[in-house]
This record gives C-alpha cells, structure tokens and sequence, in this order.
C-alpha cells in the first residue's frame, strides 16, 4: 500500500501546483479558475482519503483490534514492514488535516455571517470615505460600495467597477474561492494554486467586465484607480475587506494588451488527469486495504 501513499499525498500535489504554474495563464482565466479549483479540491480529498485508509490499518495493526474483529495483526503490519511509520504519521497527518478543514470552514461561515444583507437593494451604497467593493453572494447576490469609492471613480469606471464585482457573483468566484481554501487547508503544498485562484478568478471578472462595457482599457483603468486609492486611504474602511485580488499591475497589463488569442481548453485536462489519477491510486489503496484484511482472517 506504500505506493498508494507516495502517490496521491506526496507525489500528485505538488505536481499539480506544477501543471497550475505552467498551464493556467494560457487558458482562459475563467476556465483556468475552475480547472485549478476543483482538481486541488479533489487531489486534497484523495490525499485525506489515503490518510484515512493509513489510518484505519494502523489501527488494524493494534493486537486488541484484531482480537476483537477475528484478524491477525501481525499480518496486516507486515505490508508495510519496510516503512512502519507510515501507518502511525497518517494518523497524526489526518487528525491535523480534520483539525485544519474544520477551522476554515468555521472561519468561511463566520465571514459570511458578517454580512446580513437579506432584502437590500443589489447595489448597496455605505456611507463610508474610505474606498472599497466588494461582492457579497446570496440570493441575489449583491454588490457593496463605500461612498469614497463611488465619489473616486468616474461614471464609466464605476460601471467598470460594477461589472467585476457583478462578475464575480454570475461566475460564482466565491464558491471556487472557498473550495481552494478548504483543498490548502487539507493539503499545504497547495497553497501556491490556491494562492493563484485569487489572481484568476479577478483576471476572469476584468474580462467579463470589459466585454460588458465594450471598453477594456477603461476596465484597467478602473482597476488601477481603485487600488491607488486603497493603497493611499489615510483609514481603513469600517466592513470588512474584499479579497486582494491578485497583482494589480499584471491584471492592468493583460487588459491593456490586445486580447490574447484563444488557447483551447484541453490544456485544463492537465491538472484535472492529475487529480483524477489520485483518486484511481486512493481506489486501488481501498481494494489493496479490503484485501489484506481478508488475508489477515
């Protein structure tokens, strides 16, 4: 079973942040947000699924356990004799990943429960002079602008701005937003594509947003205008932040640049193959578990 474990926990992660690192900013950003998003979540869940099975045979290895379900332990820790702590750091490994998984969830339900805004109208104006927007999700989603940011722009860069944030809730950026946290919280040497997802998922609503408004310079505009201002508030503004969003030059840049031609979307098989390998390995590591049970009777 050590193979199992060496692929889908040590080997696939970070060959994933990988294929992201060579592969993501030829796709469309749009699709690159999604194919990043869902192969880290499902490389972590296979990971925490190895850990998981690790951990049901250091616990098939304990003589009282054996006894009692009518198997020989010694035969179930003699498949991995050669590497005998295996068993026991996926134990320690799964209760740290339970551990991390659950403390993002509370904290992502705590965010969200920040912002009440059941019955406001879409766009919702706060009387604040410190420049800030941000997307809020529900249903409908709404769009939150202070008042020093809405005075800052001017009326085409603030539909500019408009149109991103109203990307971002037609998108659902905050799903993928989410899903990469959870999959680097159950997995850290994801980090780096997690990171990543947020410089995507902006790049996907500055494109969505210039298609809007016909005008992608004005978009980059807007763009760099509202990170100026942010940067120089002499205050914080009193709601909680949006997201960084990325590098703010690098999304300019790419708006200012022609529009790039379209790469075709297999590249996202990439890192998709990726994960799914994992989850054949942790399929095989399953049967290879169920099988040396049934030796061990």
């Amino acid at each position: 079973m050590f193979d199992h474990f060496v692929c889908s926990v040590l080997v696939v992660p970070p060959l994933l942040v990988v294929a992201v690192r060579l592969l993501a900013d030829r796709l469309a950003p749009s699709v690159a947000a999604r194919a990043v998003a869902w192969s880290a979540l499902v490389a972590a869940a296979a990971s925490t699924a190895n850990l998981a099975l690790f951990t049901a045979k250091a616990a098939a290895q304990v003589p009282a356990a054996g006894r009692a379900f009518g198997w020989s332990s010694a035969v179930v820790a003699r498949d991995t004799a050669a590497e005998p702590w295996v068993p026991w750091l996926s134990a320690a490994l799964l209760a740290a990943v339970v551990g991390s998984v659950a403390y993002r969830w509370q904290v992502q339900r705590r965010v969200l429960a920040l912002l009440p805004l059941a019955g406001a109208e879409p766009l919702v104006v706060v009387a604040d002079p410190a420049p800030g927007a941000f997307a809020v999700p529900g249903r409908p989603g709404h769009v939150v602008v202070t008042e020093g940011m809405r005075d800052l722009l001017t009326a085409p860069q603030f539909e500019a701005l408009l149109a991103h944030e109203r990307a971002h809730l037609a998108e659902g950026h905050h799903r993928l937003v989410r899903v990469a946290e959870l999959a680097v919280a159950a997995h850290p040497a994801l980090w780096w594509a997690g990171r990543h997802l947020g410089y995507l998922v902006e790049r996907a609503a500055d494109e969505r947003a210039a298609v809007a408004l016909g005008s992608r310079r004005t978009v980059a505009h807007a763009i760099g205008t509202a990170a100026l201002a942010a940067v120089a508030a002499p205050h914080r503004a009193a709601l909680p932040a949006a997201a960084p969003g990325g590098v703010v030059p690098r999304r300019m840049s790419r708006l200012l640049e022609p529009l790039p031609a379209a790469v075709p979307p297999i590249l996202a098989v990439v890192p998709v193959g990726l994960a799914l390998c994992s989850v054949v390995w942790t399929g095989e590591g399953l049967l290879d578990l169920a099988e040396l049970l049934r030796a061990a009777r």
